[in-house]
């Protein structure tokens, strides 16, 4: 008898990326369409008038932009230029009103990618050794007339920037976390997203981070305070005393920035260094505020909290926008493919026609004979040897601290993983695993049984036949790992 593991989807369906729907670049409902024009205005193309005879005056054959009700945003087509994590560059046309999330969509459908709403948009300043994510409303225009010559855009994943709303808990340290009237007191873990994004709370984050002094190449330890108004520093102890406060960035007129180099370029006592830029600034050292955190969780708690103060409920809106297209799209009457634990299902293929199996003894039984018989499978030893190197996860011979910089950047959530080649073993392989923001590394080592060559990460308890039998394995069973594999760092060439 012939077992299989298959998606729960009948025969015949497709997915998004189909022929029928490849042509459409924004597939939205209306009801979506009404919630994002409530973040959003967007402006009217110049549209050639069929009947210029119907006009007054007649001369005026197309509809200019001036023409529009005032205060809608010009129809003009803006230049930009988009560089991959390889180094290459596409020049795309955008209009003025084309959004970071708008934008994103479009290099995902150009570049043939998988659209799981984990693309941004990345403002990156070399020479200052910074960066940040675009946030999915800010309009693409706006931030590049901000930038400097020499600062690009870079299209890249990035699988944390909404994960504080499904793990809050991790991002924001009790210990970090209080209202500013209420010293002594700490908001309830199970209201903490409510009292950020309620602008009648008014919680607050507070702990001590380096600050780089202006004008100097020195770095002094303070206490600080980051609310709603903006970003404030104690000149005293810890006292928050209005008279005690001193006022160091607006959130408004600011925007927050990973530092990618300190140790480098700003000579940071940590490597979790973030940076508050001036929107309306030239990008001189002067008008940053350079700031480092003790480690990693604090860094990305200062960050967050950041965010969540200067937009606040658009945050949410941005996070749960695809979520209500993805439901939407579930009603179509073409099947959506899915990729979660959850559609798989255990099938018998043995007869004319295949049944799915709805006996749980007998579903595992067939798993462990499909496993057995995965274990006795010859197949071609070249082939086996190469076809992990077509997948998007596997990186080839990179170095571990390469392989850390992929990991930092596309996000730093439980279960993001990359496979490399060895540097100390040629032979074998290394998985790259984040896990509660710290990055493990687990050689997969070759080993011969009958005669056959098989990989595996647990000194041979567990084996296959070649790489990608092994990742899904490990998709779906945590094994030996602190948690399942669950993000592919992807790096994709535009």
């Amino acid at each position: 008898m012939c077992y299989k593991y298959c998606k729960n989807y009948p025969p015949g369906c497709e997915c998004l990326c189909s022929s029928s729907l490849i042509g459409s670049v924004f597939i939205r409902s209306r009801s979506l369409q009404e919630q994002e024009q409530q973040l959003r205005t967007s402006s009217l193309p110049a549209i050639p008038n069929p009947f210029p005879e119907l006009c007054s005056p007649a001369s005026s054959p197309v509809l200019s932009p001036g023409s529009l009700p005032p205060g809608e945003p010009s129809a003009e087509i803006y230049i930009v230029k988009i560089f991959s994590e390889d180094g290459m560059g596409k020049v795309v046309e955008i209009p003025a009103d084309m959004t970071a999330k708008d934008l994103c969509q479009f290099l995902v459908y150009k570049s043939h990618c998988v659209d799981d709403n984990t693309w941004a948009l990345v403002e990156h300043h070399p020479l200052l050794g910074l960066e940040r994510c675009l946030e999915d409303h800010e309009l693409v225009v706006h931030v590049q007339a901000s930038m400097n010559s020499e600062s690009r855009f870079l299209f890249r994943k990035n699988y944390a920037k909404y994960e504080f709303f499904r793990n809050p808990l991790t991002f924001f340290p009790e210990h970090m976390v209080a209202w500013c009237q209420e010293t002594n007191h700490t908001i309830p873990q199970s209201q903490l997203l409510q009292n950020f994004l309620a602008t009648s709370s008014c919680p607050e984050i507070q702990g001590h981070l380096y600050m780089k002094e202006v004008g100097r190449k020195s770095w002094k330890k303070v206490y600080m305070f980051l609310r709603r108004s903006g970003l404030y520093c104690s000149t005293k102890g810890t006292s928050k005393e209005p008279r005690h406060l001193q006022l160091l960035a607006d959130l408004e007129d600011s925007n927050i920035f990973t530092v990618i180099t300190g140790k480098k370029h700003h000579g940071a006592p940590t490597d979790f260094g973030f940076c508050i830029k001036p929107n309306k600034g030239r990008g001189e050292m002067k008008e940053l505020r350079m700031l480092c955190a003790e480690d990693e969780q604090s860094r990305t708690c200062w960050m967050t909290a950041f965010r969540l103060f200067k937009y606040g409920i658009i945050l949410y809106q941005n996070y749960k926008i695809p979520q209500q297209q993805k439901t939407l799209l579930s009603h179509f009457s073409t099947p959506v493919r899915s990729v979660s634990e959850n559609s798989l299902v255990a099938m018998d293929f043995s007869g004319n026609i295949g049944r799915v199996i709805e006996n749980p003894l007998e579903a595992q039984s067939a798993a462990m004979e499909e496993g057995y018989a995965w274990r006795f499978t010859k197949p071609s030893n070249v082939f086996s040897a190469v076809i992990h190197m077509t997948q998007l996860w596997f990186h080839g011979r990179i170095t571990r601290e390469e392989s850390h910089r992929i990991i930092h950047q596309q996000g730093q959530v439980d279960g993001l993983f990359l496979l490399r080649v060895s540097q100390s073993n040629p032979k074998a392989f290394v998985l790259t695993l984040c896990h509660h923001q710290k990055i493990k590394h687990f050689q997969i080592l070759p080993c011969e049984d009958d005669g056959q060559v098989f990989f595996s990460l647990d000194d041979g308890t567990t084996k296959f036949t070649d790489l990608i039998q092994l990742v899904e394995f490990y998709q779906l069973n945590r094994g030996v790992l602190p948690c399942k594999l669950k993000h592919p760092c992807t790096v994709v060439a535009l």
